[in-house]
C-alpha cells in the first residue's frame, strides 16, 4: 500500500505541475491585483453592467487560484497523513487517507480537464437546442428526456439555466427546445455533447410493444457577448409573430408575442416564444441568431471544424451516442468509447463522465492533427 500511495501521490502532484504551467499563477495573479484595482474604483458602479463583469471576472479569477492551491495544500496534507499512518500501522488512517486520494484524484482530474478548454469561445456561456430527428413520436418524447438530462445537469452543479423556447410536438415530446446555461465555460464543457443522439428502447407509443429506434439532434453555439460585433443588417431579417403555445397547441398567451426570426442570406431561423413581450422575444432570438452567425463565422476561419454545430442529421448513420434500453441496459458513446450500464442515472443528469472523456477525445483529435 505505501508505494501504492508513493505513485499516486508523486502522479497527482505531476498532473498539478501541468495545470499550473497551463494556467501561469504568476500571469493569474496579475490579472487578479489589476482587477482588483478595478473593483475599487469608486466610479466602478456607474456602469452596473461593466461592474458586474469586472466583479464576477475577479471572483472567478480568485476561484482559479484558491482551487489550485487548495488542491496543492490537500495533496500534501495527504502525503503526511499516510506517513503517519504507516509510521503507527494505524488502519483507520490509511483508511481515511484512501478515501481522501480518491477525493483529491478527482478534483484533479477536473481541474486538468478545465486546463483543456482552450477554445477561443470555450469560456462563453452556452445556448443548446435540441430537435426531435428520424422515429416520429418516439423522437419527439426523446427530444424531451434530452432536455430534462441536461437541465438536470446544470442543476447538479448549481449552474443558472433559461428555457427560451420550445416547440411541442402534438402526440407527445418536443419538436425542438432552446435553452441557454449561464455559467462560464458552459460552451467549453457542452460543446462535446454536440451531434446526434440515438435512443433505443421499446417504444410506450407502440401499442405491439415494439422496438423502437429514435434520434435527437443537440446543437450547442457559444452565448453572443456585446464585444463580438456581429451587426446584422435589417433588411436581410424576415421576422414573424405569432401567438405563443404550449402542449396541445393550447393557447397560453392571448397577444403575438413569440417571435420567428430568419436570416435571409443562411437561411438560420431562430424561434422564441418563453418571455412576456414581443420586444423580449425578439431581443432573445436576435442574440441566438448572433450567435450562431458568430459561429459559421469561426467555422469558416478554421475550415468548419465538426465539432461545432453544423450539419447534424439526426438519422443512422450519424449518431455519437447511443442510449439503449432494450434488450439491455447502456449508454455508450461512440467517439469516445466511454460507457456507463445505469441509462437512468445518465438520464438524470449524470454526464460529467461523459463531457469529461469527450473534452479529452476532442484534445487528442486536436493534437494528431497538428
Amino acid at each position: 500500500m505505501a508505494s501504492d500511495f508513493t505513485q499516486d501521490i508523486r502522479d497527482l502532484r505531476a498532473t498539478m505541475a501541468s495545470v499550473r504551467e497551463v494556467v501561469d499563477l504568476d500571469r493569474l495573479a496579475a490579472t487578479i491585483s489589476d482587477l482588483e484595482a478595478k473593483a475599487g474604483d469608486p466610479d466602478l458602479w456607474d456602469d452596473p453592467d461593466s461592474a458586474q463583469k469586472v466583479t464576477s471576472a475577479l471572483s472567478r479569477a480568485i476561484a482559479e487560484r484558491d482551487r489550485i492551491l487548495d488542491l496543492d495544500q490537500r495533496i500534501d496534507d495527504l502525503e503526511v497523513l499516510v506517513e503517519l499512518g504507516q509510521e503507527e500501522a494505524d488502519e483507520a488512517t490509511m483508511n481515511e487517507a484512501e478515501r481522501e486520494l480518491t477525493s483529491i484524484r478527482g478534483a484533479v482530474g477536473e481541474l486538468e480537464v478545465r486546463t483543456l478548454l482552450a477554445g477561443e469561445y470555450d469560456e462563453r456561456e452556452a445556448v443548446v437546442t435540441i430537435r426531435a430527428g428520424a422515429g416520429g413520436v418516439d423522437a419527439a418524447d426523446f427530444a424531451e428526456m434530452l432536455l430534462r438530462m441536461y437541465l438536470r445537469w446544470a442543476e447538479r452543479h448549481g449552474f443558472p439555466t433559461k428555457v427560451m423556447d420550445t416547440s411541442y410536438a402534438e402526440e407527445a415530446g418536443l419538436k425542438s427546445a432552446t435553452f441557454e446555461v449561464n455559467v462560464p465555460y458552459a460552451y467549453g464543457n457542452l460543446s462535446v455533447e454536440g451531434g446526434t443522439h440515438r435512443l433505443v428502447r421499446i417504444s410506450p407509443f407502440d401499442n405491439q410493444g415494439r422496438r423502437q429506434t429514435s434520434f435527437a439532434a443537440v446543437e450547442i453555439i457559444p452565448l453572443i457577448e456585446t464585444t463580438d460585433h456581429i451587426d446584422i443588417p435589417e433588411n436581410e431579417l424576415k421576422i414573424d409573430v405569432f401567438r405563443s403555445s404550449g402542449p396541445g397547441g393550447q393557447s397560453v398567451n392571448t397577444t403575438d408575442s413569440a417571435v420567428r426570426m430568419t436570416h435571409i442570406p443562411t437561411g438560420i431561423v431562430v424561434s422564441m416564444q418563453n418571455e412576456k413581450s414581443q420586444i423580449q422575444n425578439r431581443a432573445a432570438a436576435l442574440r441566438v441568431l448572433q450567435s450562431r452567425l458568430l459561429l459559421q463565422r469561426q467555422a469558416e476561419e478554421a475550415a468548419a471544424k465538426k465539432e461545432m454545430a453544423g450539419d447534424i442529421k439526426a438519422s443512422w448513420g450519424d449518431q455519437m451516442r447511443s442510449y439503449v434500453l432494450q434488450p439491455y441496459q447502456m449508454v455508450k458513446d461512440l467517439r469516445t468509447g466511454h460507457e456507463v450500464g445505469n441509462p437512468q442515472a445518465v438520464f438524470d443528469g449524470d454526464i460529467d463522465d461523459f463531457i469529461e472523456a469527450g473534452i479529452r477525445w476532442r484534445r487528442g483529435q486536436e493534437d494528431n492533427a497538428e
